[in-house]
Order: structure tokens, then sequence, then C-alpha cells
């Protein structure tokens, strides 16, 4: 017992005590004790794990798949969601996850929910505004440590770039994404939330040719989630007009 607590085990220096005294109080054969031990340390040291890859992530931590609410959205498929979620062969084939739709529909909800649950199945994911992120290449490849932000970059599964559809029409800005998008090209996966649709990328990259092959290495391995519905501001909005027009004093009840 000594030799394990000097270990650097902390679950087993922590437990090592009351474990060997059930284990004498029961009779087990030191196989079971050993195994009780090594047990509780893997699953510590996993969840340790997962909440630091959860805390570089950058993802809300509200935005859970158990919170979306798929009925507001009957154009994207739950079960296609959540085989994303639980089947991760896809990262390793360096599969993309592409959401369109106007404002307000939850695309950010949703992508930052599925990326939660990859995190839980052992992941590592960083969500982080496009714009945010091609500025900070731009800046990387002014200072010629562009190859070491992207090989940052390819320690994480899922690389989630939100709102791309605000970048701006900027030669180096938009240049440093493409960049981006052919490192990462069949070895590491992108999801990508957007506005607009494909056709009106050409508003974003400076260069048709680069729009072209950008969507092309996009798709060529991609799921595509249409969230074509009204944004759930604009709803709530109209569901609490009724409410607002009967609390409204009418013109006679005004003059009274």
């Amino acid at each position: 017992m000594l030799l394990l607590t000097e270990l650097r085990l902390p679950t087993i220096k922590r437990l090592v005590t009351d474990l060997c005294t059930q284990s004498d109080r029961e009779g087990w054969p030191g196989h079971r004790l050993l195994e009780s031990l090594l047990e509780h340390e893997i699953a510590e040291r996993e969840a340790r794990r997962t909440e630091r890859h959860r805390a570089e992530s950058s993802l809300s931590p509200d935005k859970r798949l158990s919170s979306f609410d798929f009925n507001a959205v009957p154009c994207v498929s739950k079960a296609q969601v959540m085989a994303l979620a639980e089947g991760t062969e896809w990262l390793d084939r360096g599969a993309n996850v592409l959401l369109f739709g106007p404002p307000g529909v939850g695309k950010s909800h949703l992508v930052c929910a599925l990326g939660h649950a990859l995190i839980d199945a052992g992941r590592r994911v960083l969500f982080t505004r496009c714009s945010e992120l091609v500025q900070r290449l731009q800046a990387a490849r002014r200072d010629l440590r562009l190859p070491q932000e992207l090989a940052r970059l390819d320690r994480f599964d899922l690389l989630i770039l939100d709102d791309l559809s605000y970048v701006r029409r900027d030669q180096a800005e938009t240049s440093a994404l493409f960049e981006l998008i052919a490192e990462r090209y069949e070895r590491k996966s992108l999801a990508v939330t957007a506005n607009t649709p494909f056709s009106r990328w050409g508003e974003v990259f400076v260069d048709a040719a680069m729009t072209v092959a950008a969507v092309d290495r996009l798709v060529h391995h991609a799921t595509i989630l249409e969230m074509n519905v009204q944004s759930y501001r604009q709803r709530t909005a109209q569901a609490a007009a009724p409410a607002r027009r009967a609390s409204k004093p009418t013109t006679a009840a005004a003059k009274d």
C-alpha cells in the first residue's frame, strides 16, 4: 500500500486506504483490488481530460442537444444529427458539417451541441467566430508563423467556424481562410455555419476561382443541414404579440 501511495496516481492515493479496508473485510482476491483501484484512476483521468477539452473548446456551456428544439426546425433530421454525435468515425475521415439558414434559427446552438457530444466521446473541438479566426491567421502570416498556427489548430478533431458570412471580403483574410480549408481537407474536420447559400459565397471570397475551390473542398465529404425556418426571435415576438394587444388598454378605457 505504501508503494501505491507514493506513485503519481492521485485517485489511487485518495482511495487506496478505503478500498484496501473493503478488500480485507470482503475477502477480495488481490487482482480484484488492483482492478478496482485502476478502474477508479482511469475513470477520473478521463473525466479530468474531458473537462480540460471542454474548457479549451470555447463552446457555450448551455447549448446541448438535450436543450435543442428539433420541432422548431423540422427540416433537420434529429436522427441524422444524433448519428453525427454518436458515430465519430466521420472525424477520422476529415468529413465536414455545413449548416445554412438565416440568423436566429439555432445554427450556433446545434453546432455547439454537436461539439459537446463529441467532447463527451473523447474528441477535441474548438469553437470560434470565423472572422476572429481568419484575422488571427492573417496576423500569423504577417509574423511568419502561419505554419505553427495551423499546426496548433491541427490538434482539434473538429474546428467550428461560426458565421462564415461575416468574414470581410478582403484578399488577405479570405486567402488565409482558404489556406485553412485547404490544409484540413480530407484530414481534419470543419463545421461551418453560414447565413448565405453557396451561390453568394462570392461575397466572402475575393476571387471566383478561390470561391469554387473552397466550396468544392468543403462539400466533397460533408453533411449539409439546411435550417431555412423563421428565426426564434421572430417566432417569440409573434407569439407575444396577442398578449401585448390584449393587455393594451382601449381608447375609451384610457380616457376613463
